[in-house]
């Protein structure tokens, strides 16, 4: 087993990683935004009024880097607007609105691969990697681990990068968040299977597998399925929180160092997420866009925690209420995990692709502190896994001496939330360097305007 400099231990308290996947209910309205991944916002093709099927594309990606976007089921387009609620990602967004037949029909155009002469595992072996892209940029898969970076722009190498691995992230290293390690336990075929497309596609003869020791099933299960093939290695990692960033996984199992501002390609490695893996193998082998996901519903603040296959556009309401609804005061609702994850408003906002938890804290477990003074204990440069000075970036924040944070390297850090965690005096330290961030890079964007 391996592990990495830094980090914290924060409780797991992976409750659901025992409750298999269900599917959910289909909701009489699906919420679908039109900007789901990062990058350009894809451009409506459909209209008001339109009748569409599940599956049917309804958005045209709207540049390189950009996604397709998908009716999750079959009904009637009833709104095109900016929708009322902002999506998980914090703003507003132009949506397809679409009031569901309750029918669930699905688009005529959706054919398996058509060279289904060959069995299973021929086919990675006679399809192009060029179709493998196509196919996956056709299905609008993007990155479900969270970050929603469009796959096929990622499996697009630019001349002149070699790439000899691809790391798929099984870490799940968040609290209470399990989707991953469901998938992994119940679908491990689709996940080394769209291992194997993704390999194919950038020409690369070397997988890893990265898993949380606290995941043993999920071991197992992805040991056996990848029995087979000598070129793809399961790593059993400690348990470490952030041990699921990118640049710490390419750290423990490659020992190389994506130096500050560059990419994983930089350094020779592509690295994608267990779930989008399963997309891929959707995509590729039967032509399935990415139209749902799994995501878990926990906390102590839901009565029935459970993990379902959701319809992306799905409103978080929906999805509570099959879960029995909340229970006692609930007092935050987060998308995502406590570390990471972001605190909602109103709970009538859509899943959308990045969506992997639904986090429901009561009262007794959300408390509100008083930021003490700073002791200089150095806690949260130990546990930092960039290697920063949090306490130096966030005092220089506070007094609004940007060009002096600077100096501390505040766009390296990946907002963990390792510092704020084991701060013993409560600082914010990660919305100071947030606020830091923000104010270099907007002096950034006016110098390359100038």
């Amino acid at each position: 087993m391996k592990t990495f400099r830094g980090g914290v231990h924060p409780d797991c308290k992976k409750e659901s990683a025992d409750i298999k996947i269900e599917k959910a209910d289909l909701p009489p309205k699906l919420i679908i935004p039109l900007q789901q991944h990062i990058g350009a916002p894809a451009q409506p093709l459909v209209e008001v009024g339109d009748e569409v099927k599940k599956g049917q594309k309804i958005a045209e990606a709207g540049g390189f880097v950009s996604a397709n976007i998908h009716a999750s089921t079959s009904g009637k387009v009833i709104d095109i607007s900016e929708y009322l609620y902002p999506n998980t990602m914090g703003r507003k967004a132009l949506s397809a609105i679409i009031e569901s037949d309750g029918k669930d029909e699905q688009d005529e155009q959706i054919k398996p691969y058509e060279a289904k002469l060959f069995d299973s595992d021929d086919l990675v072996d006679h399809i192009e990697g060029q179709e493998i892209l196509d196919l996956i940029r056709e299905a609008g898969v993007v990155g479900m681990g969270g970050a929603t970076f469009p796959t096929d722009v990622k499996l697009n190498i630019p001349p002149g990068k070699e790439i000899d691995s691809i790391i798929l992230n099984g870490v799940e290293c968040e609290p209470y968040v399990t989707p991953d390690h469901r998938l992994m336990v119940e679908k491990p075929e689709k996940v080394v299977d769209g291992l194997r497309f993704m390999m194919k596609a950038i020409n690369v003869n070397r997988g890893f597998i990265g898993i949380e020791m606290n995941k043993p099933d999920a071991i197992e299960s992805i040991r056996k399925a990848t029995g087979k093939y000598s070129n793809i290695k399961v790593f059993p990692l400690k348990v470490k929180y952030p041990q699921g960033w990118e640049n710490i996984l390419i750290k423990v199992i490659l020992d190389r160092e994506v130096p500050p501002g560059s990419l994983p390609l930089d350094v020779g490695v592509v690295v994608a997420n267990v779930g989008t893996s399963a997309a891929v193998s959707d995509a590729v082998r039967h032509g399935y866009p990415l139209i749902e996901r799994v995501v878990s519903v926990t906390g102590s603040g839901i009565a029935e925690p459970r993990n379902l296959l959701v319809k992306i556009g799905t409103p978080f309401l929906h999805i509570i209420e099959q879960c029995g609804g909340f229970k006692g005061t609930v007092k935050k609702v987060i998308a995502g995990g406590p570390m990471m994850g972001f605190t909602m408003f109103d709970v009538n906002i859509p899943v959308i692709k990045g969506t992997t938890n639904i986090l429901a804290l009561t009262d007794q477990e959300v408390k509100e502190h008083e930021p003490k003074p700073c002791i200089r204990c150095g806690r949260c440069v130990n546990v930092c896994p960039v290697r920063l000075v949090p306490r130096m970036i966030a005092l220089l924040a506070k007094q609004d001496e940007f060009e002096k944070a600077e100096e501390y390297n505040p766009l390296d850090c990946k907002e963990c939330g390792c510092c704020a965690y084991i701060c013993p005096a409560k600082i914010p330290l990660v919305q100071l360097i947030q606020h830091a961030k923000a104010d270099i890079m907007a002096r950034q964007r006016a110098a390359k305007a100038k």
